[in-house]
């Protein structure tokens, strides 16, 4: 869906939020403003704060803030904001004096982690009939749940490796022992629903685990436990709706004992990115298909980052997929698309001519259901 070349197209980059991802929300954000060509795109930049509340921000503020900080936050400052559904000429108002916002043609969430990333931003988007970036509310949910999404892999007869899950609830019957059992050591838990490494821990013997079960809990009311996998962490990207495209791989190679949150983000030298990722035509080939195979069955559209391991024996597994993946200065998914030809500009103005299609699709189902002219007849007879 493309607009007149005269008429700019309005984007609302939605962005912070109140997951623990918050601060990487705001370095993509950074990116994805400074990549936006201001010829063909009016600029709108809604940041959530960490107590969520809506702010209409000045782009200009929030890229000092995240030049100027190792960690930056979304400002509690500017007018409050509001979605008002329904309402296309007055889509976002401010809250506090009633007053309508410039209209928007489509928003940019680029919200990492529960309460953006889960579906629960792109429900309400939907109910206000407005086009966004990514994923729907099914594929956003499904992949922002470790357990979930591994289970239908696992059922899609896509290769993942093993794993148990436990809540909140069922604390006191999470056994050392019969988890060593099952998955061997060392493994790794996880909180179920969050990204970027936060709350991940490594556990190689019984003196790490009860800490690595807490601090898991602290993120969220349920739990992965997953094992091992000694293998090398390779990633592609995945760009499309229907006909999804597939970038070429790349290897993370983390200096940190696994690629966590400060390997990520917090170290300069935490990790070596390697694109194209060392492999084989048949090893490349088999990472693109999967990739798209999982996209498709995990009910993706617009973007995702696919994550593997691949082992020296040539055993690929799916480790997760991210449908809002990063795009700071060292996310892997733009840089997959920049080495695979599509520049960071590109890329962006493709998920947002995406998402008008995607949108323009959806407009064509029908809302209401119509009797055809017989059965009318026959209900007013019987009248």
């Amino acid at each position: 869906m493309k607009h007149p070349i005269s008429q700019k197209i309005r984007v609302a980059i939605l962005c912070g939020g109140q997951s623990a991802e918050h601060e990487v929300s705001i370095r993509s954000a950074k990116n994805i403003i400074h990549a936006l060509d201001t010829n063909r795109y009016d600029i709108s930049v809604i940041a959530i704060d960490k107590k969520g509340e809506w702010h209409l921000a000045d782009p200009h503020q929030l890229i000092a803030a995240t030049e100027h900080n190792k960690l930056p936050t979304a400002n509690e400052q500017g007018d409050h904001v509001a979605l008002l559904p329904g309402k296309k000429q007055e889509l976002f108002v401010d809250a506090t004096c009633h007053k309508s916002l410039p209209e928007i043609d489509v928003v940019f969430p680029i919200l990492h982690g529960p309460l953006g990333e889960d579906g629960t931003v792109q429900g309400l988007l939907k109910l206000a009939n407005i086009p966004f970036v990514g994923s729907d509310v099914l594929g956003s949910a499904i992949c922002m749940d470790k357990d979930i999404m591994k289970r239908l892999l696992r059922d899609a007869g896509l290769p993942v490796s093993k794993f148990l899950v436990y809540r909140r609830t069922e604390m006191a019957a999470i056994c050392y022992d019969t988890i060593v059992a099952e998955l061997g050591l060392p493994f790794f838990i996880k909180p179920a629903n969050l990204g970027s490494s936060v709350g991940i821990s490594k556990v190689h013997g019984a003196n790490e685990f009860e800490k690595a079960i807490a601090h898991a809990f602290s993120y969220d009311h349920k739990i992965i436990i997953e094992a091992y996998v000694p293998g090398r962490e390779i990633e592609c990207a995945v760009l499309g709706n229907e006909t999804p495209i597939v970038s070429i791989p790349g290897e993370v190679i983390p200096h940190h004992e696994f690629y966590s949150y400060e390997a990520k983000y917090l170290d300069d030298h935490g990790a070596s990115i390697e694109i194209p990722a060392k492999l084989s035509a048949e090893g490349i080939q088999r990472i693109q298909e999967l990739s798209i195979t999982a996209f498709t069955a995990l009910c993706c559209s617009g973007m995702a980052r696919v994550d593997f391991f691949y082992t020296q024996e040539g055993n690929i597994y799916i480790n997760e997929v991210n449908t809002i993946p990063g795009f700071t200065n060292v996310s892997m998914y733009p840089q997959m698309w920049q080495a695979s030809g599509v520049s960071y500009p590109e890329l962006i103005e493709k998920l947002i001519d995406l998402a008008l299609e995607k949108f323009q699709r959806q407009q064509s189902i029908k809302t209401s259901f119509e009797l055809p002219v017989a059965d009318k007849s026959r209900l007013m007879n019987n009248d």
